[in-house]
């Protein structure tokens, strides 16, 4: 049966997202919120809206009963769960589908192994995709930590096995600061996720954050999409991301793409996922993968056309792969920036109400966002407020339009990160693509200084 009707279980650009792209099917749409959201856009363009719950996530995003209680009294057929939140809950994911309504993403079983690093680093090593140096799953002891550190050699990354965002990641130069750093990578891991396994990896000096983007039929068919650099960094959290890379060539896209697609089909992978990888010399070192669709999948769109979006709710409907792998053109270029309400340089949330917004508009701009004038931004949830994506036939062509379209965005009452994207673009490493997962970090601590 056709899926006429979707919740979205998720709030702000991500959930109007998706709903442009379900109305632009002939699909209705029901919004979840909080009490918070209850004035959101996504709730007011919406078919259908239920309120799950009061502001703190755990209450209302985070509540499954609540959210398969909503879906069930508006008569939904499918639930898409758009990025975190619930996404990559391969529990949540279990009980949509025992309640007889269609999850819009992968099989649960590959969310659950993709959302372990150990495991899925081994599954990744098994479907052929190149691994970063380490230990061959969690390191139960330091006597054990030592011995994969000195095979691999100083520094090394002790790494969580489970979450992400930074936490429970230690850099370790030496072997006499192993046992004190591991320790605290076990404490701050127990501590954010319940769970102090580690293991360990080689840590790679310089890199770049380069990923790509694949698709899955579910039936042993798969594509891949280019890749996107999300090398522009600050803690871990991606700031700026452009498709394709800077310095990737068509036959590393061609030789990578086609590496992670054939691992995806031999996978029986379904929907959309993203490999990322660390990049460095000219060689790639898998990380992890994203059972879901990622906050910068507009570069993509941008350069191939294709609705990410649109695809994921054909694909979950038993539909085929809309495009063959040949069918896929990469043109152009284009490049994201993720607009928070925080300071630009100290980066402290700046939630309370958006006095005046005019979007940034004109040829190959696009702006997601919820925001209207009046809007207030909630403490409770994450501090993206909006996404501009400009699209140019070159770079350089793509980062004047950026240019232009950042002059022209107005957000007042709250504090953003435009300035910020606005002195990148001043950097002459930004402009020739020169820079890695460190250079914001140290661009800050310059400016600092």
């Amino acid at each position: 049966m056709a899926i006429t009707r979707i919740l979205i279980a998720n709030r702000g650009e991500i959930a109007l997202r998706i709903h442009r792209a379900a109305h632009e099917m002939g699909i209705e749409t029901v919004a979840v919120h909080s009490t918070a959201d209850a004035d959101a856009m996504h709730v007011r363009l919406a078919d259908h809206a239920v309120c799950i719950g009061p502001p703190p996530a755990a209450d209302s995003y985070l509540n499954v009963a609540n959210i398969i209680s909503a879906a069930e009294i508006a008569h939904c057929d499918a639930i898409h769960p758009g990025y975190g939140f619930l996404s990559e809950n391969a529990k949540f994911a279990e009980i949509v589908e025992a309640h007889d309504i269609t999850w819009i993403g992968p099989k649960p079983e590959h969310i659950l192994t993709m959302g372990d690093k150990v495991a899925a680093k081994n599954t990744a090593g098994e479907l052929g995709l190149p691994l970063v140096p380490g230990s061959p799953g969690a390191v139960d002891s330091i006597e054990e930590a030592r011995a994969v550190a000195a095979e691999i050699g100083y520094p090394v990354l002790v790494k969580a096995a489970s979450g992400g965002g930074g936490r429970g990641m230690k850099v370790v130069p030496s072997e006499d600061q192993l046992e004190s750093l591991m320790g605290q990578a076990r404490s701050e891991a127990k501590n954010a996720f319940g769970d102090d396994t580690v293991y360990i990896e080689k840590y790679l000096g310089n890199p770049r954050h380069i990923e790509f983007q694949i698709f899955g039929d579910g039936n042993g068919n798969a594509i891949h999409l280019g890749e996107r650099d999300c090398s522009l960094q600050r803690r871990h959290q991606k700031v700026l991301e452009e498709a394709p890379s800077p310095i990737l060539s068509s036959e590393e896209r061609e030789r990578m793409g086609g590496i992670c697609a054939r691992a995806m089909a031999q996978m029986g992978y379904r929907g959309a996922g993203t490999i990322e990888f660390l990049w460095e010399d000219g060689a790639f070192y898998f990380i992890e993968m994203n059972t879901r669709l990622q906050v910068e999948h507009p570069v993509t769109e941008a350069i191939t056309g294709v609705d990410l979006v649109r695809e994921q709710i054909r694909i979950a409907d038993g539909k085929p792969l809309s495009v063959t792998q040949e069918e896929i053109e990469f043109k152009g270029h284009a490049i994201e920036c993720r607009i928070n309400a925080e300071d630009p340089f100290t980066f402290a949330p700046s939630p309370g109400l958006v006095s005046a917004y005019h979007a940034a508009g004109g040829m190959h701009v696009r702006v997601d966002s919820g925001l209207y004038t009046g809007y207030r931004v909630p403490p409770y949830y994450d501090s993206m407020i909006a996404k501009l994506i400009v699209y140019g036939r070159s770079r350089e062509g793509c980062i004047m339009r950026l240019r232009r379209a950042l002059e022209e965005m107005v957000i007042e009452g709250v504090k953003t990160s435009i300035p910020l994207h606005c002195a990148l673009l001043d950097e002459p490493d930004i402009l020739n693509g020169d820079y890695s997962i460190k250079w914001l970090e140290d661009w800050l601590a310059q400016r600092a200084d």
